[in-house]
């Protein structure tokens, strides 16, 4: 093979690499594939950046219950329900503790009995988990609201339960109705 058969070659290859076929079997340059790719590229890195910064959002705040405060939300419900406010009391967090003593928790609890009757269900409406640095609560907390039928009534019952050292204890119990105006 002589050099000017060499160089026809290298011409022709050239050719070659800068078209690549379409479907309907038309050639198209080199350079639309390669910016279609730089596209898809772009698009595919964008995506994955989006993805990547929503989930390390920098505020700790979700949805759901941990199994602990889950487990300590109940055990309050039921010490509620069944009237055992010193219990609820002495296992109460040291906010609640702070805010009131057992004998004023024992009254505001018997008030809430007196003037709506006992839970018969409670819907959950919701639970959210933070991790905060201010008031209301400070540390890790869960507030969680249910709507709750009584025997005289519907009321909005939240419970926030604070986290002390892996240990989950109620901080706040709140009722609204218009049964209790």
């Amino acid at each position: 093979m002589d050099k000017q058969e060499r160089l026809r070659l290298d011409q022709r290859r050239r050719s070659l690499l800068n078209f690549k076929s379409r479907r309907d079997g038309k050639a198209e340059p080199y350079r639309t594939m390669r910016r279609q790719s730089r596209n898809r590229f772009v698009c595919c890195a964008a995506l994955c950046a989006t993805i990547l910064f929503s989930s390390c959002n920098a505020s700790i705040r979700r949805s759901g219950i941990p199994a602990g405060a889950q487990a300590a939300l109940d055990t309050a419900i039921e010490d509620i329900d069944a009237g055992r406010y010193e219990k609820l009391y002495q296992e109460a967090s040291d906010e609640w503790r702070n805010q009131s003593t057992l004998d004023q928790s024992r009254a505001t609890f018997q008030t809430l009995r007196d003037r709506l009757g006992n839970a018969r269900t409670r819907s959950l409406q919701s639970a959210r988990e933070e991790q905060t640095s201010t008031a209301p609560i400070a540390g890790h907390s869960v507030t969680v609201a249910y709507q709750t039928t009584f025997d005289r009534g519907e009321a909005m019952e939240t419970f926030t339960l604070i986290e002390h050292g892996g240990r989950w204890a109620l901080a706040k119990y709140y009722v609204s109705s218009s049964g209790l105006k």
